[in-house]
């Protein structure tokens, strides 16, 4: 079964960039400076940031659906970046470094499934959940800090 992981919009960070640290708190974010590679995985680019460069730590509701499984966390996004484009089956390379932990909902934004996985085989596991008929798609996240990652798609 094909499937397509998806960055999210830069568009909707930009304005945040040019804030004062007042206003930037009052959006339940912070700037940061990447320290380290890998360390600061932007959900734009689906890259992680050099060392030096600045992003936003933002929180960001990534299960907005009304659902018991409404959800949101810290985010990193970084300024001027293109969004990620992946092809079909096409896994970026800041999700094969880390642990995984995978979530695959329903249309109804309703767990069926989930688990922990190596970055290294995360198509198998995906490829896997969407072979099952009730998966709508599967919300990727860092298992160590537990921050949202990108989502995949049945196509």
């Amino acid at each position: 079964m094909d499937f397509r992981i998806s960055a999210l919009k830069a568009e909707q960070f930009a304005p945040l960039f040019d804030l004062p640290r007042a206003s930037l708190a009052q959006h339940l974010a912070v700037r940061r400076i990447a320290s380290a590679k890998p360390g600061f995985p932007c959900r734009v680019s689906l890259e992680d940031a050099e060392v030096g460069e600045q992003l936003l730590l933002i929180h960001y509701v990534h299960q907005g659906d009304a659902s018991p499984y409404r959800a949101s966390h810290a985010i990193f996004v970084r300024r001027g970046v293109p969004r990620a484009e992946l092809a079909a089956g096409e896994v970026p390379q800041f999700l094969r470094t880390r642990v995984l932990s995978l979530r695959a909902f329903d249309k109804d934004a309703m767990i069926v499934t989930a688990d922990l996985c190596d970055g290294a085989r995360v198509e198998n596991v995906l490829q896997a959940y969407f072979s099952k008929r009730a998966v709508a798609y599967v919300h990727i996240h860092f298992a160590k800090f537990g921050c949202y990652a990108c989502r995949a798609d049945r196509i």
